[in-house]
Formats: structure tokens, sequence, C-alpha cells
């Protein structure tokens, strides 16, 4: 396996530039079982990894050089376990959905449940997961006008992404339906449910 490109940000860090989603996990796991001395942080993108340092631990020089021997195995995963999360499929944009995809209602439900997603990274606000590897044909654009308020627990999706609002937020996603899954928790350690690796099945309660 090839070294990936790694570029600095700042002096505390380096930015992984990789193929692609599974492999920024592959090497998000190595870096963990690694244990690398004064590694702070292991953050997955879509495409990218950044590993923070501690300075009073290490440096960017030996991060880098620990980072460049690294060699990923092919059955490393960065596993963060499996979770279910019920909806009820009665969103405000099913019926868009469904006209943009050319298919029923229940199909759009069908196709939403029918295949495990899985978290590639998350971004835009706390908690907010994005999630692929869904059912291809659910790709559809995000709203022509986003929303001011978008409700906690709400089941979207936008292009090759699905996601949950882990609470109130404006938004611009296409929404599916509504869970009542807690999935960001200030109280809690960590306080996102849904964190990079983890796979998640959506089930229609009705």
């Amino acid at each position: 396996m090839s070294v990936p490109q790694l570029r600095p940000c700042g002096e505390e860090a380096w930015l992984l530039d990789l193929d692609d989603n599974r492999m920024v996990h592959r090497w998000a796991a190595a870096v963990r079982q690694a244990d690398l001395p004064g590694v702070r942080e292991v953050v997955p993108g879509l495409t990218t990894l950044l590993v923070t340092l501690d300075p009073e631990s290490t440096n960017a020089t030996v991060l880098r050089a620990a980072l460049e021997n690294l060699r990923p195995s092919p059955e490393q995963a960065d596993d963060q376990g499996h979770h279910v999360i019920e909806v009820r499929y009665d969103g405000e944009d099913l019926a868009e959905v469904s006209r943009l995809t050319g298919l029923t209602v229940a199909e759009v439900v069908e196709a939403h449940t029918g295949t495990p997603w899985r978290v590639a990274f998350c971004g835009f606000a706390p908690g907010f997961s994005y999630l692929v590897g869904g059912d291809a044909r659910l790709r559809v654009p995000r709203r022509g006008e986003a929303r001011i308020r978008v409700p906690a627990g709400a089941v979207a999706i936008a292009g090759a992404f699905s996601s949950v609002y882990p609470r109130v937020s404006p938004g611009g996603w296409q929404l599916l339906g509504h869970t009542d899954a807690v999935l960001w928790d200030t109280a809690a350690e960590p306080p996102a449910v849904l964190r990079p690796g983890a796979t998640v099945q959506f089930r229609d309660v009705g």
C-alpha cells in the first residue's frame, strides 16, 4: 500500500490525502491501533484524515515519520459499532423525493431502510453525521431553498448522503421522516452517538 500524501496543517497536525472513504477509515484504525506517541486526535473526512499532535509529547517531524512508516492492512477497519434507528417516514419532502426518483413513496422507504449506511465523517454541526453507502436510486439534490428550522431527529437525504439532524438547525436536505433517537448528548462521553466508522440501519416504524 502506498503512503498517502501528507500535508502540514500548521505546526500541530498532518492531513493525509486518501483515495476514498474506506481507505480513510482503514488509516484511522491503523493510527489509533498503533498508539503513536503524542497523537491527540484522529479526525476522518470524506477523503482525508487529520491527525493532530500534542506539542509537549512530540513534534510534526517525528509524527510524519511515524505516519509514513504505517502500513494499514486491508482487514483493518475503524469499527465504531452498529446502530439501528427507528424512523417514522412522514417527512415533508417524501413526496418530492418520490417524484425526483421515480419511485413510489413505499419504494423510497424500502430503499432507505433496505441497505446499511456507514458514517463517513461528521461536520456541519456537532453530531451531524454524513452517512454513505445507501441505495443509489435515492441520490437527489438538496432543496432549492433551505429551511430556517429543521427539527431535531429529522431524517434526511441529499446527494449521496443521508443523515439525522441531531438538534434544531437550519438545513436544506430533503426530509424523509423523523426519529426519537437522541444522537447528540453533551452530558455523554462522547456526546455524538454516530461516529465515523459506525454502521447504521434505518427501520420503518410507521
